[in-house]
């Protein structure tokens, strides 16, 4: 997050862990399983995805949770990926190599 937005985030952006509200912990879970298992299901050839491809998947994911959780979200926060701040799409696509290099990592 801080290395990708530009200023200083929301603090809602950068909230500890422990304080954010539950359907943001458990969506981030979840989204981290839907990456950890497309990476484990593809024998890591993940690794040959663009940089945008690897954001978009997390992006996507991450969507499908909002609309999950709320059933009528604000168009911005499930906005596709054309949409997103750059700084945005930066961080989803750091968030997808920082999962696949834990899971291969783990082997």
């Amino acid at each position: 997050m801080h290395k990708h937005y530009p200023g200083e985030p929301k603090a809602s952006y950068i909230t500890p862990w422990d304080d954010t509200p539950e359907w943001e912990r458990s969506s981030a879970s979840a989204v981290f399983g839907q990456v950890r298992d497309f990476i484990m299901i593809s024998d890591g050839t993940t690794r040959r995805l663009s940089r945008v491809q690897r954001g978009r998947f997390v992006a996507l994911c991450w969507i499908a949770q909002i609309y999950k959780h709320f059933p009528d979200p604000k168009p911005a926060y499930v906005a596709d990926w054309d949409d997103l701040p750059d700084w945005q799409r930066e961080t989803d696509a750091d968030i997808f190599d920082r999962i696949e290099e834990s899971v291969l990592e783990a082997g």
